[in-house]
């Protein structure tokens, strides 16, 4: 049995005051991993030891030769450094900042353990990439026209990536995307504070006007039909669709005013920033990185009362420990074995009807005659998002697992249609950018192997 663990006000909490200009909002939700400068970089890149068989280099799913680059910022060869990353990962630049590094490259560094500071790879990485960007060093062309042309459905991380590397190879590239910027959850899924809107899009324009790309924004691909006209005008298509709104709870009183999904809170408040009104006392319902950014950009909002609610223990959410650690010290109150039962109010939601919860016999339950109320004046569902497997009923032969990801050959991200590749949060079920980044990549080489066969 677990014992349950309700809110307790943290005492340490920070403070912060609703933010009413863009001056304010920029102050609350300063940068995590702000831009190293020249001589921090130097510094830091010299003490690496540059290891044989990098642990760091193994543990990055794009496996960028991480001691090479810090090696060129080490002896002032920024640009070199920058192309160093670039050619193992497109979208290297929001990468150095977003990337869970600690969980990855900066996890496996080798003074891990000993006492000393592991190396800030991702700073590092960030810092040679924003130099080639604001330089407009241009490191890549298009390869020689092979007439072949290429549709890719959606311009996140892994369709970004996708055409990209295609763009090298010599295919013309359209993309589809439904919304007016691209980049994915780059720039509408990620808190304000680990990345801003436009280093987000700072990095798709470099890469777009080297790579020459088209981007059809607003272009959502929603029939049959036009299905059917993207298979008759192109050679292959790569889906990078992503997945969808967050998923429904079934709860008595979901549909009320003042209830929202987190990745639709996050999205409005990137889009929207201090014009976005939280009230004072917010309930974020999840355990996952996704309601760990809701909880702290609630609290950086100016809500007085966050609390964070999650049906397990501690030791059992899905959330990194560090954007655990983040959203607690943002002033967030903590909820365990706590599960949602109602959304309580008459029209809008005024609180949360909890049950506690305990393990017994292997399985999580309710414990009888235990409900509470949570007074709240919002609820965030992080719950969890749908996928996109209505779309994918528009298209022949597409295979799909238990949980609705798209079934491809790992080898090359080949779906069970030939003609489609795949890669993303489609094909992991929501992984990182830096996971999708290398599968819209693979991809790319996948389809330029199929159509030279």
């Amino acid at each position: 049995m677990f014992l349950v663990s309700l809110a307790v006000k943290n005492t340490t909490m920070a403070e912060y005051k609703k933010p009413t200009t863009e001056q304010e909002f920029e102050a609350n939700f300063a940068q995590k991993k702000p831009l190293m400068n020249p001589t921090q970089a130097y510094y830091e890149s010299s003490r690496c030891l540059f290891c044989y068989d990098a642990p760091c280099m193994n543990a990055c799913p794009t496996h960028i030769d991480i001691p090479l680059f810090i090696k060129q910022i080490h002896t002032e060869n920024i640009v070199g450094a920058a192309k160093t990353i670039f050619d193992a990962n497109w979208l290297g630049n929001a990468c150095g900042v977003v990337c869970p590094t600690g969980e990855l490259c900066e996890g496996a560094c080798v003074y891990e353990g000993q006492g000393v500071p592991v190396i800030q790879i991702g700073r590092l990485q960030n810092y040679a990439t924003s130099h080639a960007m604001k330089a407009d060093v241009k490191l890549f062309k298009a390869g020689a026209d092979n007439g072949k042309k290429i549709a890719i459905v959606g311009a996140g991380p892994a369709g970004i990536a996708c055409a990209c590397e295609l763009r090298v190879l010599g295919y013309e590239v359209d993309i589809f995307e439904a919304k007016d910027k691209p980049s994915g959850l780059t720039v509408y899924g990620i808190a304000p504070y680990k990345i801003t809107n436009q280093e987000v899009l700072d990095e798709m324009d470099y890469l777009q006007k080297q790579l020459t790309y088209k981007v059809h924004y607003n272009h959502s691909i929603t029939t049959a039909e036009q299905i059917a006209d993207i298979e008759n005008k192109y050679d292959a298509v790569f889906l990078g669709v992503g997945i969808g709104a967050t998923a429904t709870l079934g709860l008595e009183g979901e549909n009320k005013d003042g209830v929202i999904g987190a990745v639709e809170f996050i999205e409005d408040l990137r889009m929207k920033h201090h014009k976005v009104d939280v009230p004072a006392r917010v309930v974020v319902i999840g355990g996952g990185n996704t309601a760990m950014d809701a909880a702290s950009e609630s609290a950086k909002m100016g809500a007085k009362n966050v609390t964070l609610a999650y049906r397990r223990d501690r030791e059992s959410m899905g959330a990194y420990g560090f954007e655990y650690k983040f959203a607690i010290g943002t002033g967030v109150q903590s909820l365990f074995n706590a599960t949602p039962v109602e959304i309580v109010g008459n029209g809008k939601a005024t609180g949360v009807k909890f049950a506690k919860t305990e393990v017994r016999d292997g399985k999580l339950q309710n414990i009888p005659d235990s409900e509470f109320t949570v007074d709240c004046d919002l609820v965030i569902k992080a719950t969890g998002q749908g996928k996109q497997a209505a779309f994918f009923d528009l298209i022949k032969d597409l295979e799909l697992d238990n949980k609705k990801r798209l079934k491809v050959n790992l080898e090359n991200y080949q779906t069970t249609n030939p003609k489609y590749f795949a890669g993303g949060d489609a094909v992991n079920g929501g992984a990182e950018v830096v996971n999708a980044a290398y599968e819209g990549k693979i991809a790319a080489q996948g389809i330029d192997a199929w159509l030279n066969l």
